[in-house]
């Protein structure tokens, strides 16, 4: 009893301590609306955790967005991707607001933003950087509207608290940002891990998903299993908040062996360098079969992540013969909600022979620079691509090149390489590097040319060929006709598409003068705003040149009239 209460008060002070250390009643909502969130700080992403939280916005755009207190605008992005539009506001307190996926932003920073955007002549212009007094904010102040830009699944407010000395990111729960949530977190699966080499899970040597039995609200218990040698476990584990069905992600997870805990967890906060080991976190093997993110209660060597407290041989859990153990897994969402789960395990010795590793021609030393050539095919990692040393499968079969397996993480970048010099000059202009993973859907790859070589930079394992692209990208007009009246029209819209490389650049003309026309990517719709620009008499051509991404060009002409 006196262990179970010292645990908990470590637990509820580590806690207090976290929320204590934010200021309280400083920041107001952004969003003058009931805030119910689609997506929670340090959610599992695709080689990241989510750095913010999303807030809905009732399924719509344009919804204002308030200065939750006094500060500067400090930083403008507008991407295609990522953030799309994006501001981040400096306060005075030392922290730094973040507002994702705008539709627009307000008054006068809309217009600093414009002015920049004609004067380099494009839509996704990078950083900008205005002075301190340039755009000075007062709390309440509207700076901006909700959108779906750059990389968002649907309209929402995409918001982050962060350090504004280092950078980091801290979950914005921490700052009194009421959010409703009653509801315990769902386990969908749990999974045992054999991580020695003797390790045996009921005498089999391979990982093993274990039932659930629920015992009551929120509590399970699985059989119990016989092991050996060192294990460790694997959830896979959502939440769900009061009056959204989005599956969210958890707060914290915790293991404990016996009643004493042996690996701790949570999203408190994190720096943008340390995401990407998100693969290392969780079993990205399963992963890129099957699409299920698990957590490890355990943390390998090379994981540099700094969420991790309270660590007991890494979460490893090493199963003597003859001695039981009661392990509980519990999963918690901010506001303390948990989901436990208790697996019961008997140290029993293994008839199991042990297997031998495995081999290939191909062996990686992760700290040296390794290069292997097939034909006309080269692959080039540099040092500490891999986390750890290894043997990869690297064949060449029909112009196929496989790079081992797609489920190994990778640290950096390698890069591929294929021999073009037997290609004519026209092959060279249309050939492209796609992977085909899955050979009936081929994807374009970033590529590069040389005169004799194509290649390309990536942090996936897989299979790659080269492909050709000689089709040009189509252009249709949307809400305008060849020839044809517009006076009423406020806008000018056409659509574009590339089915095999995508599209590279755009470059759109009225009478001759660069205009700015605003790419839905998602939709294929480019959006140029006549309040942009007066024009000049009543008749008017447009011209808009599209490239795909080996060059393949595309050129439209239309004359309205419009006055």
């Amino acid at each position: 009893m006196k262990l179970y209460l010292i645990l908990f008060f470590s637990f509820t002070s580590g806690m207090l301590l976290a929320q204590n250390q934010y200021p309280k009643d400083y920041f107001d909502s952004p969003l003058k609306i009931p805030i119910i969130l689609s997506g929670t700080f340090g959610e599992l992403r695709s080689n990241h955790f989510h750095s913010g939280i999303d807030i809905k916005t009732q399924g719509k755009e344009g919804i204002p967005v308030y200065a939750p207190a006094d500060g500067y605008i400090s930083r403008i992005k507008v991407g295609q991707y990522g953030f799309g539009k994006a501001l981040y506001m400096n306060h005075p307190n030392g922290y730094t607001t973040v507002y994702a996926h705008l539709r627009k932003f307000a008054g006068d920073i809309q217009s600093y933003v414009k002015k920049n955007q004609y004067k380099k002549q494009k839509y996704a212009i990078g950083n900008l950087f205005p002075k301190q007094d340039k755009f000075p904010i007062k709390k309440g102040d509207i700076i901006g509207y909700t959108g779906d830009t750059g990389s968002s699944g649907g309209p929402h407010l995409h918001y982050e608290i962060r350090d504004t000395k280092t950078e980091n990111i801290i979950n914005p729960l921490f700052f009194s940002f009421n959010v409703d949530d009653t509801i315990k977190p769902t386990v969908n699966q749990l999974m045992v891990y054999p991580l020695s080499d003797e390790a045996r899970i009921n005498n089999f040597a391979k990982k093993t998903s274990l039932e659930l039995k629920k015992i009551s609200e929120g509590e399970f218990v699985t059989d119990r299993i016989n092991a050996s040698g060192t294990i460790g476990f694997g959830i896979n584990v959502f939440d769900r908040l009061n009056g959204a069905s989005n599956k969210n992600g958890i707060f914290s997870l915790e293991m404990k062996v016996n009643g004493n805990r042996v690996y701790y967890h949570d999203v408190e906060t994190f720096s943008f360098a340390e995401s990407k080991y998100i693969n290392l976190h969780i079993d990205y093997a399963h992963y890129k079969k099957y699409r299920k993110r698990f957590q490890k209660t355990h943390k390998v060597t090379p994981n540099k992540l700094s969420l991790y407290e309270d660590l007991v041989n890494n979460g490893k859990i090493n199963i003597e013969e003859n001695s039981n153990y009661t392990v509980e897994i519990i999963s918690s969402d901010f506001n303390k909600n948990q989901t436990r789960i208790k697996i019961p395990i008997k140290g029993v010795k293994s008839t199991l022979i042990f297997k031998k590793l495995d081999t290939t021609d191909y062996k990686i030393k992760s700290t040296d620079f390794n290069k292997f050539k097939l034909q006309n095919v080269t692959v080039a990692f540099p040092k500490n691509t891999f986390y750890q040393d290894s043997f990869i499968d690297f064949k060449l079969n029909n112009g196929v090149a496989s790079v081992h397996e797609r489920t190994v993480p990778l640290d950096k970048k390698y890069t591929l390489t294929f021999g073009i010099s037997h290609l004519s000059d026209a092959q060279r202009q249309q050939v492209y590097i796609a992977n085909v993973d899955n050979p009936k859907y081929p994807r374009y790859v970033s590529t590069k040319k040389k005169i004799d070589k194509a290649y390309t930079s990536t942090k996936s394992l897989g299979k790659y060929t080269l492909n050709y692209d000689t089709k040009k990208p189509s252009i249709s007009l949307v809400n305008i006709q060849n020839g044809k009246w517009i006076s009423k029209n406020k806008t000018l819209k056409v659509k574009i598409k590339d089915k095999e490389t995508g599209i590279r650049d755009y470059r759109a003309t009225i009478d001759n003068e660069w205009i700015l026309m605003e790419y839905n990517h998602k939709k294929g719709i480019l959006t140029y705003d006549f309040s942009d620009k007066k024009l000049v008499g009543s008749k008017h051509i447009f011209k808009i040149v599209v490239s795909d991404n080996v060059g393949n060009t595309k050129t439209l002409k239309a004359t309205f009239f419009k006055k």
